[in-house]
C-alpha cells in the first residue's frame, strides 16, 4: 500500500475537461514524434549506445502515449533530448520541443484520459444505503 501512496505524490491532479483533452493531445504528440524520431535509428546499425539512447526514447515515447508512468517517461525524454540538444544534433530545435513539451508533461502529469489516471488516480467508494457497518457482538 505504501507504494501507491509514494506513487500518487508524482501527480498533482488528473486533469479532465479541456485540460485533460490538452493534456492527452500533448501526450499523443510528444510520443508520437520521439517514437517517429528513434525507430528509424534503432534498426541503422548504430554503435550500442546509440542503440540504447534510441531505444529508451521509443520505449518512454510508447509510455507517454499510453500515458503509462509519465512523470518518469517524460524526464526519461527531457534528459535525453537535453544531452542531444548539448551534443549539436542537426536537428536542434526539435530536440528543444520535444524535450520541453516532455519535461511540461513529466511536470503537469498525464491528465485523466490516461493508464496512470486509471490505476493511480483517486477512487469514489460508494457504499449505498444498504451498506451498515456491524454492530458490536455479531459476526460478519
Amino acid at each position: 500500500m505504501r507504494y501507491w501512496c509514494e506513487l500518487r505524490r508524482l501527480y498533482s491532479t488528473f486533469a479532465s475537461s479541456w485540460p485533460g483533452a490538452g493534456l492527452l493531445f500533448l501526450r499523443l504528440v510528444v510520443g508520437s514524434v520521439v517514437v517517429g524520431r528513434a525507430g528509424p535509428q534503432l534498426w541503422a546499425g548504430a554503435p550500442l549506445h546509440a542503440t540504447l539512447t534510441s531505444a529508451s526514447l521509443a520505449a518512454s515515447g510508447v509510455l507517454l502515449i499510453a500515458g503509462l508512468w509519465t512523470p518518469v517517461a517524460g524526464t526519461v525524454v527531457a534528459v535525453v533530448e537535453l544531452l542531444h540538444l548539448l551534443t549539436m544534433a542537426p536537428d536542434r530545435l526539435a530536440c528543444l520541443l520535444a524535450g520541453a513539451a516532455a519535461g511540461a508533461l513529466a511536470m503537469l502529469g498525464p491528465g485523466r484520459w490516461s493508464v496512470d489516471a486509471r490505476l493511480f488516480g483517486w477512487k469514489r467508494i460508494d457504499l449505498g444505503a444498504h451498506a451498515k457497518p456491524p454492530t458490536r457482538g455479531t459476526t460478519v
